[in-house]
Order: C-alpha cells, then sequence, then structure tokens
C-alpha cells in the first residue's frame, strides 16, 4: 500500500535559528496529534543536524533539497549524500525544478544523485515536471515521460520502489496558479501507467506521487481526494506552520 505523504520544501529560506524556532513550532503540532500521512520537511544544509536534535523523526521525517552527484573529493562548496545521511536526515530532493532550470540539472547528473542517495540510505523525493510553453503545447506527457524514463528507469524494480515522485507543473510554482485537481489526477495518473509499463501494476501502485505546485490548506483537500494524488510536496505554505499543519489535516 503507498504511502499518504505531506513533504515541505523550505528552499532558500530561513536563517538556523528561524529554521529550529519553525522545525520545533510543527513538531510540538505534530506530537499532540496522530496525522493520517506521514510528514517530512526538507530543510537547507545548514540545518539538517541542528534540528534532527530537536524533532522526533518517528514523528516527522527529515531531509536535505539537494545533493552532489558525487561521493566525496575536490568539489567546493558540494554537500554528498553521506554527509546528509550523517546528519540524520533521511530524505532528499532530487530534480527540483529549480535545480533543472537555474544550475542545469540533467537526467544524467540525476542518475548519480540517486544511485548515491540509495547507497546511503536516503529515500529520494524525485520531481519531474513541464513549463508552461510545453503545457500549452500538448507535450506535457512526453515531457514527464522522458524525465522518468532517462532519470529513475535504470533502477532495479526494487531501488524504484524506494522512489517518491513529486509531480510540478512548473508554471504552477510560486505563481498562485494551480493544475485544477482532474489536471492533476489526469497526470498522476498517466505517470502511475508509464511505471506500471515498466515495473508491473503492483510497484506502480506502491508509488507514492506527490503534487507539488502551490499546494495550500484552501486547495489541498480536493487535490488529496483524487484516487492518484498522494500527497503534496510544499514550498511557500510549509514556511508558516499553520499552513503547513493545514495541508497536513487535509488528510483527516
Amino acid at each position: 500500500m503507498r504511502k499518504k505523504i505531506v513533504a515541505g520544501n523550505w528552499k532558500m529560506n530561513t536563517t538556523l535559528p528561524e529554521g529550529i524556532a519553525l522545525a520545533k513550532e510543527v513538531n510540538t503540532a505534530l506530537a499532540s496529534k496522530q496525522a493520517n500521512c506521514d510528514v517530512v520537511i526538507c530543510v537547507p544544509f545548514t540545518h539538517l543536524a541542528s534540528i534532527a536534535a530537536e524533532i522526533d523523526q518517528t514523528k516527522l521525517g527529515l531531509g536535505a533539497e539537494n545533493c552532489a552527484d558525487h561521493r566525496s573529493g575536490a568539489y567546493t562548496g558540494e554537500v554528498s549524500a553521506p554527509m546528509v545521511a550523517s546528519t540524520g536526515a533521511t530524505y532528499v530532493i532530487l530534480g527540483h525544478s529549480e535545480r533543472r532550470q537555474y544550475y542545469g540539472e540533467t537526467s544524467e547528473t540525476l542518475r548519480e544523485k540517486v544511485a548515491l542517495a540509495l547507497e546511503n540510505g536516503l529515500t529520494p523525493i524525485f520531481c519531474i515536471g513541464e513549463v508552461l510553453e510545453e503545457r500549452e503545447a500538448g507535450k506535457h506527457f512526453e515531457v514527464v515521460k522522458a524525465q522518468i524514463e532517462e532519470g529513475l528507469f535504470n533502477l532495479s524494480a526494487d531501488d524504484f520502489g524506494k522512489i517518491i515522485l513529486a509531480y510540478e507543473p512548473v508554471w504552477a510554482i510560486g505563481t498562485g496558479k494551480t493544475a485544477t485537481d482532474d489536471q492533476a489526477e489526469e497526470i498522476h495518473a498517466y505517470i502511475r501507467s508509464v511505471i506500471a509499463d515498466k515495473y508491473g501494476k503492483e510497484v506502480a501502485d506502491n508509488t507514492s506521487i506527490l503534487y507539488g505546485g502551490s499546494c495550500k490548506p484552501s486547495n489541498a483537500k480536493a487535490l488529496f481526494s483524487k484516487p492518484d494524488v498522494d500527497g503534496g510536496l510544499i514550498g511557500g505554505a510549509s514556511l508558516k506552520c499553520a499552513d503547513f499543519m493545514g495541508i497536513v489535516e487535509a488528510w483527516d
């Protein structure tokens, strides 16, 4: 049975003291309730070890927002998967559209990152999605299919089963635009069919596919009601505890 998941992506926000305070606030909110989904926060590298020491990871998972495509070496400024794992984090976002767009990440690079993440016991949250021009040209299906095939289909069925997918319509990230519930369901169902064609129905049915485009408390319940939407990768709304918990509670 696939997991329901709400994962926050803090991006390049919060100083260390601010981040610790926010993590503790979310941790406290979760301590007093039984969430009906897995809850994860993915935070800046600088915050990982400090936050790991402050939260109950049986209730609140912790992840990084990226990792390097090398284990170690002369790569100034990079942070490797073993380094991330050593902080106590257990998740890592890979292939976010901002990384692909601003830092030129390719499927080849991402295959390396995924392999290193898995080797170090990290659960990748692997992002896919199309830009506005691709959506308007009707190419969204072929774009996400290519991203999955090129970035992940080198994996064995066992390893693929360790991946969480996050579909992000790039045109909806931080723009206030949101894919309609039906648009989200349509492409999530398509993504699941692509996985089934490669790995079979059982693997596809067990893969969590999150929605990652301007999800907020006001639209989360409708999005999460769709059969192939298994949760959300939350950007801006994860920076306020009340908003983030409002999305977590959409599963109630």
